[in-house]
């Protein structure tokens, strides 16, 4: 079914996104994902979603990508007050090449201005709508890392020595997952992705709970994200990318579905 931009459907998720936007919040939904595809998810993609599903060759696989674009839309159906169905998904060109079979996810209908990330690891799907201009949301789940983690090229010098001052075993894990998530979560953020930046560049400051800033540069150009933990699933590192300022400085309320 379309949604009619005029209409009060549309005219309400509006004064919703308004709302978000004036006191700088995001939300943040999680889920577990199934094994076999869930039926009653399939009649909320698209024709390219679908084909999409079809081409993974691992049902785990397919069942996850099925589950993580449905809940997205139900996830925005419910902050709007909308049927699932009404809602349209696309891609925005990617800023740094204007290719737009990889930019960052865009809300298509309602034809609202609100920056969207989604991101999936073993077993969970994580989706982020927020104010400001972009957002970025990345989760790996958690396991243990190979004793070379701490001379990794794509961690600064001083995540490398965080790293290296910790024991191997479950705190050291932890710490380097928390790193990459925070790496992920800001280029996911600026649109670019992991060809957006030297990742060895881009430092999180791990040793600091959060939230922290992290500053990214590309083509002479920096911007600054606060990015911060969020301790959603056991198992499970999260971390959320906003714009530094106070135009993304609002809450984050999560919504969770174990």
């Amino acid at each position: 079914m379309e949604l009619n931009e005029e209409g009060p459907a549309h005219g309400a998720a509006m004064s919703v996104a308004d709302a978000l936007g004036a006191r700088g919040e995001a939300h943040v939904w999680w889920w577990r994902t199934p094994e076999h595809t869930d039926p009653a998810d399939l009649p909320l993609l698209d024709t390219e979603e679908f084909r999409r599903a079809l081409s993974l060759p691992a049902e785990r696989d397919a069942a996850a990508f099925v589950r993580s674009r449905a809940a997205a839309r139900r996830a925005l159906a419910g902050l709007f007050g909308l049927d699932p169905r009404e809602i349209a998904l696309g891609r925005s060109a990617c800023p740094g090449c204007g290719d737009g079979s990889h930019g960052p996810p865009k809300l298509l209908v309602p034809a609202l201005r609100l920056p969207l990330s989604l991101t999936r690891t073993a077993g969970c799907g994580i989706f982020a709508v927020g104010a400001g201009t972009s957002i970025g949301v990345d989760a790996e789940a958690v396991r243990p890392v190979r004793c070379s983690a701490t001379t990794d090229a794509d961690l600064t010098v001083p995540e490398r020595a965080h790293l290296a001052a910790l024991e191997p075993g479950p705190r050291r894990d932890a710490a380097f997952y928390r790193i990459w998530t925070r790496k992920e979560a800001v280029v996911k953020a600026t649109g670019l992705g992991l060809s957006g930046v030297e990742l060895g560049l881009l430092e999180t400051h791990p040793a600091r709970g959060g939230p922290v800033r992290v500053t990214h540069t590309h083509r002479g150009r920096t911007t600054a994200w606060t990015v911060e933990d969020l301790p959603l699933l056991d198992g499970v590192a999260v971390a959320l990318a906003r714009p530094a300022g106070p135009a993304a400085h609002g809450p984050v309320h999560r919504h969770g579905n174990r």
